[in-house]
């Protein structure tokens, strides 16, 4: 009988070198979506920050999907989301989400905010199955026609 795989959550460091081809496919994919530059990865040296938590999702200690939060004075943001696309469609997106969203609780957050394109349905999906609602734009996004603010209020 073959042993289902164990998947793992932990806070990881996004310079870790099993960590790093993860971020790059996640630009690659957003350089994809987005030719004209609408959409700006975020620069690695913003997630070594101290306002900052990187999470990974390891199967069997292979990173398979990645997200951040920055703490911000009134709010924290949710960046850089991203499944390897052979383990999409299983879940793991909104497990993901639901682990940031327990480590933005337990440090005391309770407005989540995010920003995603308009390319990006099943991410829109997902956060609206989430209770994510649009906003207006925030922090350093601007108004931008291919971009898509949106919040949750922590219970």
């Amino acid at each position: 009988m073959l042993k289902a795989p164990a998947l793992h959550f932990e806070i990881d460091d996004p310079e870790a070198p099993e960590v790093a081809p993860l971020l790059l496919q996640l630009d690659g994919y957003l350089a994809e979506l987005y030719p004209t530059g609408n959409i700006q990865p975020v620069p690695l040296a913003e997630l070594k920050q101290p306002n900052v938590t990187f999470l990974t999702a390891r199967v069997d200690g292979k990173p398979v999907a990645c997200g951040a939060f920055v703490r911000h004075r009134d709010y924290v943001e949710v960046k850089r989301m991203y499944v390897l696309p052979a383990c999409r469609g299983l879940g793991l997106g909104k497990q993901l989400l639901e682990a940031l969203e327990a480590e933005v609780a337990r440090s005391g957050g309770t407005l989540v905010r995010l920003e995603t394109g308009t390319a990006q349905a099943e991410a829109l999906e997902l956060y609206e199955r989430a209770g994510y609602r649009r906003c207006p734009p925030f922090g350093e996004h601007s108004s931008n026609p291919r971009s898509i603010c949106m919040e949750k209020v922590l219970a």
